[in-house]
């Protein structure tokens, strides 16, 4: 195996391991809010709400898995449908109150837990770090 496949193998690993600490946290925050409902709150607050099918496409998700997290969400009343007024036929997903304050706590604490975890990086591993991610997520 060559260096450079070496190290996409310890970079995959890695990934993995990343993705599982996150889910894990996810539910250490709040245990009704999955990691991937996290991030779908995340994006209706990024986005001031947006219909299911744009959701499913941003995250390449299926539509029957953001079906089923936005239905858990409006259970939890945490996600409203509401008609667009340029679109009656069109049901755009949006925050609730509740959905707006409980987004804000668990991101405060997923915040304080990365700080924990990244206390003793300097500034120049921590911007190197940010970088990387930055340029990671933005590839295709």
């Amino acid at each position: 195996m060559s260096h450079r496949e070496e190290s996409v193998a310890t970079i995959q690993r890695e990934l993995t391991s990343f993705a599982r600490r996150a889910r894990a946290t996810a539910a250490q925050l709040h245990p009704e809010l999955s990691l991937v409902s996290f991030t779908l709150l995340a994006h209706l607050e990024d986005e001031g709400g947006c219909r299911a099918t744009d959701l499913a496409a941003h995250y390449l998700l299926d539509k029957s898995t953001v079906s089923r997290q936005i239905a858990g969400l409006e259970r939890l009343g945490f996600v409203e449908r509401r008609v667009d007024p340029a679109d009656q036929r069109v049901q755009v997903l949006h925050l609730t109150e509740l959905g707006a304050r409980t987004l804000a706590q668990v991101t405060a604490s997923r915040r304080v837990a990365l700080q924990e975890r990244l206390a003793d990086w300097d500034e120049a591993d921590l911007d190197r770090f940010a970088g990387y991610l930055r340029r990671y997520n933005a590839g295709r």
